[in-house]
Formats: C-alpha cells, structure tokens, sequence
C-alpha cells in the first residue's frame, strides 16, 4: 500500500503556502495525498496513549464552498494523487474522528489557535500532542512556500534524533538529495558516531551524508545560520531528560523559532513507513 500523508485543508492564501510545500513533498517522494477538509472547527485523532481533541480556528472554514474542489484542482495540476477523507466515525461530543495510519502529516506551527499565533515562534499545544503520540513524523510548513533540495538533520544523539536520522536518509535516499548532518556537540565526537552505529544506520548515512557540521562552541540559534536556506530541516522533538521532554526540547524550540525552513519532526513514537 503506498504511503500517505494527511493534509488538514485551510481554503485562505496562507493555507495555500501550505497545501503548495505538501503538494510539493508529495510529488518528491510519490506519496500519496489524503485530504481532509473540515467542516466543523472540531475533530479527534485517537492514538495508542491518548486522544488528541483538535479545536481549528474559524479560517479553517473560509470559503467551504470552493475548498473541495481548488484543494482538488491544485493536486491534478502538481500530478499528485489526491483522495478526500470521509469521516464517518464520531464521539460523543460530535466530533469526526480521524485515522491515524498515515504516514506523514503536514502542520503549520499551529492548528490550533488563533490566527494571530500562526508563525513562527509558537508551535500549538495541540500540534505538540500529535508530535508527542503519533507513529508518523509531522511536517511543520514554512510560512510561504519555496522548493527545497537537501536534507539537513540536527542531531542531539536522542532517540527522537535517532529517529529523524533514520527518516532524514529514507527522504535523501528517495529523492536523491543530500543529506547535512548538524550537531550542536555536547559529547565527544564518538559519542553520535556510536548512536549513529548502535542504530544500524552508519553505511546509509554514509552513502547520503554531503556534509557535517560539527560545533563545539558558539550559540546553537547563531550557529543554525550555516544550515541551507533550502533545505527540509529535520529534528527529533525530545532530549535527554525529564527536564527536557517538559520543555518539548530546548533545541527543538530554539530551530523553529530561528529557521525560516519547513522542518519534519519526529516524536519518540516515529516509524518510518515509506513503501
């Protein structure tokens, strides 16, 4: 069966930048699209250890009566294979229940929140939850679109980075673009060549890797310059720690807030599922 990612359609100009970078993801990586166009402000998404109430702000539902068919349009014209998600499952509260098998999913910062608060510099608490509990890494969009052609993955050594490594050189490998890998070093060089190893992943990262860039000191948010303007950015969302996991990932925080590039984010829960 091949891969999917789900797209939360949003019928305005900015939801439009958004839709063009998963159109565009899609057509790199011949996955497929689900679209799912709200016509409530509510849905569910229920995951192995919790349930995720999605509460969308009102431009969500913005001109319901040309969003099917413009969202349609755009996925002939991009030559991706587009289908709509009926829901039919509901809870008690009324609320279209949505599956969660999919591959990828796309997500501005916020689906969430006001409008205002779309951006950079807050990712939604609901956005946060998905990351935390989903199987698939979700793709946070960039504020307007522009192609990207490599792959950069910032690399802390935990097993939410483990994972966006693992995702990062499936993406370089599908697409052929290359791969950056960025670390901010808190360990001894060995110490990410050994996480790199122990997760079986060191001759693919090899083949992919154009280049590491290694800091050993220097502000993280400064040192994110040297990453290319062009490049989906990926990132585990977790560090290593309690301290850590509440803040969501300090580093985690700090790329979004500084980088203009779409990111893909994997949570602890992420597993590759490229067919």
């Amino acid at each position: 069966m091949q891969s999917s990612l789900l797209h939360v359609y949003r019928n305005t100009p900015l939801g439009r930048e958004t839709f063009m970078q998963s159109l565009y993801f899609c057509q790199l990586l011949d996955v497929r699209l689900t679209l799912f166009i709200p016509e409530s402000a509510h849905f569910m998404m229920y995951f192995d250890f919790d349930a995720v109430a999605v509460k969308l702000d009102r431009s969500y539902l913005t001109s319901a009566e040309t969003a099917r068919q413009r969202a349609l349009d755009m996925a002939d014209k991009a030559g991706v294979e587009a289908s709509l998600l009926e829901t039919k499952s509901r809870t008690a509260r009324d609320m279209p229940d949505l599956p969660v098998h999919f591959a990828f999913m796309a997500c501005p910062r916020s689906i969430s929140d006001v409008t205002s608060k779309i951006g950079l510099g807050y990712i939604g608490p609901k956005v946060r939850r998905i990351i935390r509990s989903a199987q698939f890494p979700v793709l946070m969009t960039a504020p307007v679109f522009k192609p990207w052609k490599s792959v950069a993955v910032l690399f802390g050594g935990s097993d939410s980075a483990v994972n966006a490594l693992r995702s990062g050189i499936r993406v370089a490998e599908r697409t052929g673009f290359p791969l950056d890998l960025f670390i901010q070093m808190e360990n001894d060089t060995s110490y990410y060549d050994e996480r790199i190893e122990a997760a079986g992943l060191t001759k693919d990262f090899e083949r992919v890797c154009r280049e590491r860039y290694l800091f050993d000191s220097g502000r993280f948010q400064d040192n994110l310059y040297t990453l290319p303007h062009d490049a989906l950015v990926y990132s585990g969302a977790y560090g290593h720690g309690l301290i850590n996991n509440l803040l969501f990932g300090s580093k985690m925080e700090i790329s979004q807030t500084t980088l203009t590039n779409p990111m893909m984010v994997c949570g602890p829960n992420t597993k590759i599922n490229l067919n």
